[in-house]
């Protein structure tokens, strides 16, 4: 799948958005911000939780999703051509479900961001726009899952209707 309109965009397409390597820098920063639990924060308060070593906040995993995905999308305007001759608006998104962290993320870890389409529909309510839905998930180095959820994107159709 690449960055496309609606209508190119088919279930089972799936497209690899880009890796994130945690720190302990960026976790103990982020969690110092967002989420201050002594597991998240030091390498010390984490010796006695049930993690045993630092690990990364669950929601630093989803916003590194994020900065992937945005950066992905940013490399395909700058990169490709259209063959349309223009960009289609993707975004935003009317939610996620299923959100889960089914292993922690540690200092070290680098972990590789895929979305899947599961389906399609048009925008019954603004006509022109189409809602796509995806299993995103997010894979250490060890090929282990330590991110999932299934998200929804609003995506431009080309073919917009005539206001």
């Amino acid at each position: 799948m690449l960055l496309d309109f609606y209508e190119d965009v088919n279930v089972g397409d799936s497209v690899t958005v880009g890796s994130y390597r945690f720190t302990a820098e960026n976790i103990v920063s982020f969690a110092s911000r967002f989420d201050p639990q002594r597991f998240h924060l030091s390498e010390e308060g984490a010796k006695g939780s049930i993690f045993g070593h630092l690990c990364a906040s669950g929601w630093h995993t989803a916003s590194a999703w994020m900065h992937c995905n945005v950066a992905w999308q940013d490399r395909m305007k700058a990169h490709e051509t259209p063959r349309r001759g223009r960009w289609p608006d993707i975004g935003p998104s009317p939610g996620f479900e299923d959100l889960r962290w089914p292993r922690p993320v540690y200092v070290g870890d680098e972990v590789t961001y895929t979305a899947t389409v599961t389906g399609k529909r048009p925008l019954a309510s603004r006509p022109g726009w189409g809602l796509v839905f995806m299993d995103v998930v997010g894979t250490n180095q060890n090929g282990h899952v330590v991110l999932s959820f299934k998200g929804k994107i609003v995506f431009e159709m080309f073919e917009r209707p005539k206001a």
